[in-house]
């Protein structure tokens, strides 16, 4: 806890950091707090599926020298380090990587477990105890070498890890069997458990390999984005020669040749040249998008069936998609907040564990059993009870469940927000852009008696020459079509919720909303029928202001006509029919919002106008009585809204500020994929739930059978395999996962 007195250090970076050697939540949970003590470190997590550490750090650290000291105190813990993921990880690893040890220490194992198998049947091939010695003996201190290194790391650190389970368990089973043959005076089989100790540390191993595997499979969507990135690209030069590049070495406004059937090396727009480009690979959308010269292009969309040239504009992390890479990856990275239980009982479980078996031990030698049976069932309590399907059961959910999402178009930019969005209970969403098409048409230009249209067409165009805002660009599309020259204004002002304000022709004037039109001095009075018939079919209406000796005279009306989005009014009924309460929240006045939400199917009691971006945010948080509530939009104005929502989801068409300040995006503009995201947040939480049941059921029922002597060592120890396989095949069903089809809404 930061004291009051203490300010707290600005957090600038982050970083990521590959950890190797992790077999259990006890050892993220060592790596976090390791990482954590170093100064200079805001935030440590660790996530045990993923193999990553993300640090953030305190302004002014010197990244370069924080990478080499984090480096060395994860060496100094025990572990190993790598680069993060990259393009290549996944894709290139073969099917038996690794698997040469596995298959050494089961061979090795096999003679051992096979005459005890035959005794079921009464024949009796059990090896002489120099045999057994030979045979277990390089698993146990060769082939499982590795065990004890993490283990003596962890007890030097004062903490306990599967490790530290697995070797006191083998040894001990190995160490009795030594004794029992060595001691043997008599000319009779001494008992011995070489196979218990041999057959614990294969299966251990097998089973952490076929994690390794599962565990690249979990992980395949980002390397599949990786992927996307063609290697090279071709750079037509100011000679008009063709160089073929690599795509790292591209700057912002390069001119990039792309063939039919290419791969866009980069974002930017077409310069020459029209075709259709296919970017299902991004939006998941299966429908190829018609592009030509000025539309903007995408990197790592598929290039139809004709020849363009583009000019770059964005590369390396500032590109579409490595943004996406990057929320994936933070999604996958981070920790659902269901996490700190498991971090919680990992930090004492080995301990207790270790606890049972001594109590175990002590139990069968004092009821009678026999030194020999007691440390048997000891073995097998230390090795039931390895925490590795505990640490396994959330993240290994939560990498599927982003995975498959990012597929379909869904990015979830935090864990918080996939976890709190299948409990919505209300979902407001924004007007304009959102559950319309964003692309409003001026309608309507109406100047006041005795104005000229064309002189203040060219003003009102003016005063929106700086924004991006659906309804500027349809004055000036207008202003275009009439061939008007864009007036360049002197000084100009946006003015949050009300319009804006500049200095045009050597005159002040103001393009406002109603709210501030009537602030002004307009009123109902001053509209002429056809404005006002405009506002009963849904137009919103704005007003060119002029200064007249102090005072702002009205020159003209503006109409703006929007159409709703073709899927907004079943897609809404959809999230209907799932008990949820709708709200439309806009800044437009009553009428015209009203008449939109007639349109989506919205009652008038379920929209509310006239409301500033400030105060959509209180509207949202008026909603929360009900429970979580969502937010949808698509503007700077509605990053306040979607910042105080529990779960903020942002259009794919938005700005950077309402995507950054939503912890969803959705790749392509269908209000489909907000029921889809629900359903993908709710197959996730429950995937996450059964793993930490059977997590926990594994645990809490195998250690008392392993302590009653129902279970022997070598059961236990292809138990504690199968939990950890079982909960990562287990969330790998996720991929499966489609959203439902339209047809059945």
């Amino acid at each position: 806890m930061v004291s009051l007195s203490t300010p707290t250090p600005e957090v600038t970076d982050a970083m990521s950091l590959g950890i190797e050697g992790m077999t259990c939540a006890s050892c993220s949970t060592r790596v976090e707090g390791a990482l954590g003590r170093v100064p200079g470190v805001m935030h440590a997590q660790v996530n045990l599926a993923t193999e990553l550490a993300w640090v953030q750090l305190a302004a002014g650290t010197d990244a370069t020298q924080m990478r080499l000291r984090l480096a060395r105190v994860v060496r100094e813990a025990g572990y190993g380090v790598r680069a993060p993921l990259a393009a290549d990880d996944v894709s290139t690893h073969r099917p038996w990587e690794g698997f040469a040890p596995v298959g050494a220490a089961l061979v090795l194992a096999l003679p051992l477990v096979v005459p005890m198998a035959a005794q079921l049947f009464g024949w009796h091939w059990m090896l002489p105890f120099a045999w057994q010695l030979a045979l277990a003996t390089p698993v146990q201190f060769i082939l499982g070498a590795h065990f004890y290194r993490a283990a003596w790391y962890a007890v030097r650190a004062g903490v306990g890890n599967m490790d530290l389970l697995v070797v006191l368990g083998t040894t001990a089973a190995w160490g009795l069997s030594l004794w029992s043959g060595l001691s043997a005076r008599e000319a009779r089989e001494p008992a011995l458990y070489f196979e218990a100790s041999a057959v614990v540390i294969a299966l251990v191993m097998l089973g952490k390999w076929l994690e390794q595997r599962l565990k690249r499979q979990t992980r395949s969507a980002i390397a599949k984005l990786h992927a996307l990135r063609p290697p090279t690209a071709h750079l037509l030069t100011p000679s008009g020669e063709t160089l073929e590049v690599p795509v790292a070495e591209l700057m912002v406004g390069d001119e990039l040749l792309i063939l039919p059937g290419e791969r866009v090396p980069a974002d930017g727009r077409i310069l020459y040249g029209q075709t259709q480009l296919d970017e299902s690979m991004l939006t998941g959308e299966p429908m190829p998008v018609a592009k030509r010269v000025g539309d903007a292009v995408t990197g790592a969309s598929i290039n139809g069936e004709g020849p363009i040239r583009m000019q770059v504009g964005a590369v390396g992390a500032q590109s579409v998609l490595a943004r996406i890479i990057a929320m994936v990856e933070d999604a996958q990275g981070s920790k659902a907040p269901i996490q700190r239980l498991v971090d919680t009982v990992s930090a004492v479980f080995v301990p207790v564990v270790v606890g049972l078996a001594a109590l175990t031990a002590l139990g069968w030698v004092w009821l009678g059993g026999g030194v020999q049976q007691a440390v048997v069932h000891a073995v097998a309590v230390l090795v039931i009870a390895c925490p590795c399907a505990l640490g396994l059961a959330t993240p290994a959910a939560i990498i599927a469940g982003t995975g498959v999402a990012a597929r379909h178009g869904i990015l979830f930019k935090d864990v918080q927000a996939l976890e709190a969005l299948h409990k919505a209970r209300a979902i407001a969403f924004d007007k304009t852009g959102t559950l319309t098409v964003g692309r409003p048409r001026l309608t309507v230009f109406e100047p006041v008696a005795g104005q000229e249209e064309g002189a203040l067409l060219g003003v009102a165009s003016g005063l929106q020459s700086g924004s991006e805002h659906p309804l500027a660009r349809a004055v000036l599309a207008r202003a275009q079509e009439q061939g008007l020259t864009v007036l360049a204004p002197q000084w100009l002002q946006a003015v949050p919720g009300r319009g804006v304000e500049g200095r045009v022709r050597e005159r002040n004037w103001r393009l406002a909303s109603m709210r501030w039109a009537g602030e002004m001095g307009a009123t109902d009075a001053s509209l002429s029928e056809g404005v006002r018939q405009a506002r009963a079919a849904g137009a919103t209406l704005s007003a060119l202001f002029e200064e007249v000796d102090g005072g702002w005279r009205l020159r003209a009306w503006l109409g703006f006509a929007d159409e709703p989005r073709p899927e907004a009014a079943v897609a809404l009924q959809a999230l209907r029919g799932r008990g949820l309460r709708l709200m439309m929240i806009s800044g437009d006045n009553w009428g015209a919002a009203q008449a939109m939400g007639q349109r989506v199917g919205l009652s008038a009691e379920e929209v509310v106008a006239d409301v500033l971006p400030g105060d959509k945010a209180a509207a949202v948080g008026a909603l929360k009585s009900l429970g979580v509530v969502v937010m949808v939009g698509d503007g700077v104005n509605d990053a306040p809204a979607l910042a105080a929502a529990d779960v903020g989801i942002a259009m794919g068409s938005g700005t950077d500020v309402a995507m950054h300040a939503a912890g969803v995006t959705l790749m392509r503009n269908d209000l489909f994929l907000i029921a889809a995201a629900i359903e993908v947040s709710d197959q996730t939480v429950r995937k996450i739930r059964q793993n930490l049941f059977w997590a926990f059921a594994y645990n809490t029922a195998g250690i008392p059978l392993a302590a009653l002597g129902y279970l022997n060592p070598m059961l236990a120890g292809a138990a504690m395999a199968f939990s950890s396989m079982s909960v990562m095949a287990n969330a790998l069903w996720l991929r499966r996962w489609r959203p439902a089809a339209r047809s059945a809404v």
